[in-house]
């Protein structure tokens, strides 16, 4: 295993998470009183889990027919339209 790139990506996902929409809704399905808190874990961990398998998975497909060097350029691009986006509907 590739530690370096272990603690790269993790880094990164857990940065990237950090006050998302995901970790509030997550903390408003956790702040009733009546349901299970690791119920609530359990939801939001497998939910993770499944969207982080399909991003490795299309990511793997996706660079057998893309070069790896076209993929970042096409994901720097994406980031900024949508911090463009965020930053017109401001």
């Amino acid at each position: 295993m590739d530690y370096k790139i272990l603690f790269t990506v993790f880094a990164s996902v857990f940065i990237a998470e950090l006050g998302d929409k995901t970790q509030l809704a997550t903390m408003l399905f956790a702040a009733d009183k009546n349901v299970s808190k690791l119920t609530i874990f359990c939801g939001a961990s497998l939910a993770l889990i499944l969207t982080s398998a399909i991003g490795v998975l299309l990511g793997g497909v996706m660079s057998a027919y893309i070069g790896e060097k076209y993929l970042h350029y096409a994901a720097g691009v994406g980031f900024i339209l949508i911090g463009a986006w965020t930053l017109i509907k401001a």
